[in-house]
């Protein structure tokens, strides 16, 4: 791997980065050293790798200058230790993956590992991980397989899983007393798009339970033309359409469905589409019904509360240092950077001030709880290994005046509203009709 001095701007070639802080070497125990994973080239890198990273440069920047950031989390690096980053693009898939991982843990020596979008790779990467013994942090991938079908000592997901999305979309449709006789699905045709239509046509069998399914279709994934989807959406005539599309899917989907009037005949509802307004901007209908994986995005900025701080030093050095603002990726690289930060210091106050080990970080990081600008995140699920978060919805509105899109109508929901309590399958929760929720 080459070392360079590098500031990701913009999808590039595929790649392979080593990062490292401008100024002198510091001694071993005075560098904390993070391999970060994420899709630098591909068709997840526009709307969530660069994003992320983006997010994450900015916030190790802040950290490594110290006093940037309100308390707790406004002393120097991590524990007082410069934070020095190796970059590795995710594209290539998952044995890739594996090599890349096994790279940055033998040759590399890094003290730990934040990665990975995609679930093939998070599905991947957790048994090396405790092969190696190497303390990891899987930041964004949405499956709930991760933990439901395995345990791990030194991996740690700091992200709900998307359970979530779509278990909020159903709650907000019943919250805002919104009719539903019928709903059909547009989703990607793998794990992703498979998983996401099931959790909501679960939950929708619970909260709508005479609702009509009019048909589910499943086009490949990067399909990019709909017009056979589309027709028989608009030929099925359902109440509402869900989607959990991502990337340049939602985007050619959008485009193509609003040419063709489907947002005046249907509702739309996407379960995690934030991520493509600075793209779309003003070609984004009015009225969507949208989620963002969390209280990321424009769903965090709308919140007030004691949060308020944080997210908005982090909303604006990104949009000083961007030109745009902060969708759902980098707010879930930021929240795992935060409960890295939280889970080293943590380790340090009971190891006597000294670079924790990855027995010792993954100690400190079971069932640790940190605030983020998503919220307060609690890794409450997994036997302290999976992450709960609150989660929002809210509905589009471009403001014409201001030139920016908004969200409005946003409703808010408690972790243990919209995640499952520990030991219980995401599925089996959702089908016993959500015992133990706790909503407001």
């Amino acid at each position: 791997m080459k070392k360079l001095n590098f500031k990701i701007g913009s999808v590039l070639g595929a790649m392979t980065l080593a990062i490292g802080l401008s100024g002198p070497a510091s001694a071993q125990d005075d560098t904390f050293k993070i391999g970060v994973i994420t899709f630098l080239s591909g068709q997840a890198a526009e709307s969530f790798g660069v994003p992320a990273w983006n997010g994450g440069k900015l916030l190790v920047d802040m950290l490594n200058e110290g006093g940037k950031l309100p308390a707790p989390y406004d002393q120097k690096g991590f524990g007082g230790m410069n934070i020095e980053v190796v970059v590795v693009d995710e594209a290539g898939g998952a044995t890739k993956q594996v090599q890349e991982f096994r790279n940055l843990v033998q040759r590399e020596e890094v003290d730990a590992v934040v990665g990975y979008v995609s679930s093939g790779d998070c599905l991947a990467i957790p048994p090396v991980a405790d092969e190696l013994k190497a303390f990891t942090i899987l930041y964004d991938c949405g499956t709930p397989r991760v933990f439901e079908d395995g345990s791990y000592e030194y991996v740690f997901r700091t992200a709900a899983h998307a359970t979530m999305d779509n278990v909020s979309l159903a709650r907000y449709l019943k919250s805002r007393n919104f009719d539903v006789p019928s709903f059909a699905g547009l989703n990607q045709d793998y794990a992703w798009g498979q998983d996401s239509w099931a959790d909501f046509t679960g939950a929708m069998n619970q909260l709508y339970p005479d609702a009509e399914v009019k048909t589910a279709l499943f086009p490949k994934f990067g399909a990019g033309q709909y017009g056979t989807e589309i027709s028989a959406l608009l030929r099925e005539k359902p109440a509402l359409v869900h989607s959990s599309n991502w990337g340049g899917d939602l985007q050619g989907f959008l485009i193509q469905a609003t040419a063709r009037g489907l947002h005046k005949r249907a509702q739309l509802a996407l379960a995690a589409g934030d991520h493509v307004i600075p793209q779309l901007q003003d070609k984004m209908p009015d009225g969507i019904f949208l989620g963002a994986r969390g209280v990321n995005g424009l769903a965090a900025y709308a919140r007030g509360g004691e949060l308020k701080e944080l997210t908005d030093t982090m909303w604006e050095a990104y949009e000083a240092e961007y030109d745009t603002f902060p969708v759902q990726a980098p707010f879930r690289m930021w929240q795992a950077i935060f409960g890295l930060k939280t889970a080293i210091e943590k380790a340090m106050a009971d190891n006597g001030g000294t670079k924790p080990t990855s027995e010792q970080l993954a100690a400190a990081m079971k069932g640790l709880e940190w605030d983020a600008p998503s919220g307060r995140i609690e890794m409450a699920l997994a036997g302290g290994h999976q992450a709960i978060q609150p989660n929002a919805i809210g509905t589009t509105k471009w403001n014409a005046d201001a030139g920016k899109m908004e969200l409005v109508d946003v409703e808010y929901y408690d972790a243990r509203c919209v995640n499952p309590p520990d030991g219980m399958k995401s599925q089996e929760w959702i089908a016993q009709g959500f015992p133990g929720a706790q909503c407001n």
